[in-house]
């Protein structure tokens, strides 16, 4: 019997063959963004019809430099709790304050009531986070943000792909971040992306530029200055021609994606999961099982491998926050990942359905 992977890259020969050219063409990395990292940038604007993409190394890198857009020192930025610690450090390097909200507890993303609650004269950013690549409800968090004149930083590392009101993630907030770390539904060896939708575009994406690559501005041959702080923040040319392989599968894996999610949310018979949205890119598919520990075990004794997603971060002992979340600190203890990834085949599925539902009840 043969383990089933929760994450699995889906890779091919063009690939290899991408790989292959860079390693030979000697042009292995450029600040300067050019070559295939350029190419990617280009490619990946035009599928999600937004012109101000920016690449960066990784998913955190794009929430740090995103965030640094907005001048956030000492000021408060709301999120949830239940993501990725990265999404709450990129605060904390921009010297910021995360506030911590509750989550809807039928998609799991940050609910808005809970984001107008958490509102006071020092809020200058709202984070939502698209937990699984399930859309936050962007139209209420825009509202919000009108309201109060707050700027939306929005965390797509799962959303590559997935859709609100018939547009791709990374046309609505202020600024979009995503990450093309391996196991993620577009795969490279470490990459993010950095979309901006502002008035500011221009000037926005050059202060990105330089900021990815150490502060570097207005270089001409050997000759440059450095007009900001900056990092080493800029994509290699192997991840962007990985990336530019990934991209033209990116629609048909996360239909595959969305096929899966549509067999489990029908199938298995656990009363809290994860809801079906035709718009959701389905990074992974959540349940939530009251005994998870044993839960965990029996999957992994019939080599299906699960996983939590995620411990919440106001738990955290760097943290150590005093919020109180119900949904989330109930979510928490009990939210088990399933695969969605596409090498998997219906045998893969009949057997994690089977014994999800012999061990969730």
């Amino acid at each position: 019997m043969k383990r089933i992977k929760l994450f699995d890259p889906v890779i091919g020969k063009n690939e290899e063959n991408a790989i292959k050219k860079i390693l030979h063409s000697h042009n292995w990395a450029s600040g300067a963004g050019d070559g295939s990292v350029y190419e990617f940038e280009r490619k990946f604007s035009d599928f999600l019809g937004n012109k101000n993409c920016i690449s960066v190394n990784s998913g955190t890198a794009a929430l740090h430099l995103g965030l640094s857009l907005f001048d956030i020192k000492n000021k408060e930025v709301i999120l949830p709790s239940l993501s990725f610690v990265s999404t709450a450090h990129a605060i904390i390097y921009n010297g910021g304050i995360p506030v911590f909200v509750d989550v809807d507890p039928k998609t799991l993303c940050i609910d808005p009531k809970e984001i107008e609650k958490a509102i006071t004269k020092n809020t200058r950013v709202i984070l939502p986070v698209h937990l699984g690549g399930i859309p936050c409800d962007l139209q209420k968090i825009s509202k919000i943000s009108k309201k109060f004149g707050l700027s939306i930083v929005e965390d797509a590392a799962h959303a590559a792909g997935a859709k609100y009101n018939g547009k791709k993630i990374g046309n609505h907030g202020n600024c979009v971040c995503f990450s093309f770390h391996p196991v993620k539904n577009l795969a490279m060896p470490s990459g993010g992306v950095i979309t901006i939708n502002s008035k500011n575009n221009k000037q926005f994406s050059k202060i990105l530029k330089s900021k990815r690559w150490v502060g570097i501005t207005d270089r001409k041959g050997s000759s440059y200055d450095v007009s900001n702080l900056g990092w080493n923040y800029y994509m290699n040319e192997f991840s962007a021609a990985i990336g530019i392989e990934q991209l033209k599968k990116l629609d048909k894996t996360n239909s595959q994606r969305k096929k899966i999610g549509k067999r489990y949310s029908k199938e298995l018979e656990i009363g809290e999961k994860m809801p079906f949205d035709e718009n959701c890119s389905y990074h992974f598919y959540w349940i939530q099982v009251k005994n998870r520990k044993n839960f965990m075990k029996k999957m992994s004794e019939n080599k299906i491998e699960t996983g939590i997603h995620y411990n919440p971060i106001h738990k955290m002992s760097f943290y150590a926050s005093k919020t109180t979340l119900p949904i989330t600190e109930k979510v928490s203890n009990r939210i088990v990942s399933l695969p969605t990834h596409p090498n998997l085949t219906d045998n893969d599925l009949n057997r994690i359905i089977k014994i999800a539902n012999k061990f969730a009840k």
